[in-house]
C-alpha cells in the first residue's frame, strides 16, 4: 500500500518505503504545493503523472545520474559543441522550455507535463528554484531542458530538441557548467538511452539518498549565468 498524502503537511514517508512495483511508486495525493515539491526533490523524490489522475510520487530503485567530471562526449558531438552557430543561455525562456518539453512527441498522444505542472514549476522557477537551459539557433529556439536546483544538487526533469543534438547541447553545457559550480551530481531519475550515451549510469536509490543528504544542503548561489565557453569542451 502506497501513502495517501493530505494537503495540510508537505511530510512524505520516507523513499525507501516506496514499492518494487510500480517501481518507485511511494505516495498519492497532496497538491503541486512548491513548498511540497521541494521538500520532495530534497527527500529523493519527485511527481509524476497523467493528465485526469492524482498526483503520485515516485524515488525509484535504481536512479539514473550523472556525476560532473563523468560527461562523456563523442567525438561528432565535440565537434558540434565546439561550432560558433548557436548560443546557449540560462533562464531566458523557461515558460517556452517547458512547452517544447510538454509538446507530444511522435507517435505519442500526449504528455505529463499537465497545466497544473507547468504553473508549479513556473512559480518555482520565480522563486529562483527551477532554472532552464536554452540552446538558440538563427534566433529560433531549438532545444532545452529544465529542473531544480537545491543545495549543490541539479535535478533534472525534462528537456526537448528541435535540431539535431538541441537537447544534448543544452546538457552537455548544463553539466560542465554545473561542475565548474561545485556541483557533483545532477538527477536524471530514471534509466533514459538518450542520457547515457553522455554519461548517465544507475546506481542504487540507498546510494543517491546518501549522496543527496551529503549534497542538498551545502550553500551554493550560482549566477545562472554562463561562465564557460565552448573550450570547455576540448578541441
Amino acid at each position: 500500500m502506497i501513502s495517501w498524502l493530505s494537503r495540510t503537511s508537505h511530510q512524505f514517508p520516507p523513499a525507501s518505503q516506496a514499492l518494487k512495483d510500480p517501481n518507485g511508486l511511494l505516495a498519492a495525493g497532496g497538491d503541486l504545493n512548491p513548498d511540497r515539491i521541494l521538500n520532495a526533490y530534497r527527500n529523493g523524490i519527485f511527481p509524476w503523472y497523467n493528465p485526469g489522475e492524482p498526483i503520485l510520487w515516485w524515488s525509484p530503485d535504481p536512479r539514473c545520474v550523472i556525476y560532473s567530471d563523468r560527461l562523456h562526449i563523442s567525438r561528432s558531438l565535440r565537434k558540434r559543441l565546439r561550432r560558433s552557430d548557436y548560443q546557449v543561455t540560462f533562464d531566458q525562456a523557461f515558460g517556452a522550455v517547458m512547452d517544447g518539453c510538454a509538446a507530444p512527441r511522435t507517435g505519442s498522444s500526449g504528455t505529463w507535463i499537465s497545466p497544473e505542472m507547468h504553473a508549479a514549476y513556473r512559480q518555482l522557477h520565480r522563486h529562483g528554484h527551477a532554472h532552464s537551459v536554452e540552446v538558440w539557433q538563427e534566433g529560433e529556439l531549438t532545444g532545452g531542458l529544465y529542473g531544480i536546483a537545491s543545495g549543490r544538487m541539479f535535478f533534472g526533469e525534462s528537456m526537448f530538441s528541435l535540431r539535431t543534438d538541441a537537447s544534448k547541447i543544452a546538457f552537455a553545457w548544463l553539466v560542465e557548467q554545473l561542475k565548474n559550480w561545485g556541483y557533483p551530481l545532477i538527477d536524471c531519475q530514471v534509466h533514459n538511452p538518450h542520457l547515457v550515451t553522455l554519461g548517465a549510469e544507475e546506481i542504487t536509490r540507498e546510494t543517491f539518498l546518501q549522496e543527496l543528504d551529503r549534497i542538498v544542503d551545502i550553500p551554493c548561489s550560482p549566477s545562472w549565468i554562463f561562465d564557460i565557453d565552448a573550450s570547455a569542451f576540448g578541441g
